[in-house]
């Protein structure tokens, strides 16, 4: 699944209020359907502020289990 589409779906869904910061994988699961299971297992921590493997930073962990969108929102959205 392209990180854009996946990003996008959570964006809308915050602007939306399907989604209420913070939020845990299973709200981002509940509030965007029809990623697979891998997704919602690791989107969240793999684009994490300061994640180890380098990849583009979309969230903040704010507590244990808990994201918020980082700001300013990216890709023009």
């Amino acid at each position: 699944m392209a990180r854009r589409q996946v990003y996008s779906a959570i964006v809308a869904a915050v602007r939306s209020g399907q989604l209420v910061e913070p939020f845990s994988q299973s709200d981002f699961r509940c509030a965007c359907p029809g990623f697979g299971e891998g997704t919602y297992q690791a989107f969240l921590h793999k684009h994490r502020l300061g994640n180890p493997g380098g990849n583009s930073e979309l969230f903040v962990l704010v507590d244990p289990g808990q994201f918020k969108l980082l700001r300013p929102i990216l890709y023009g959205l």
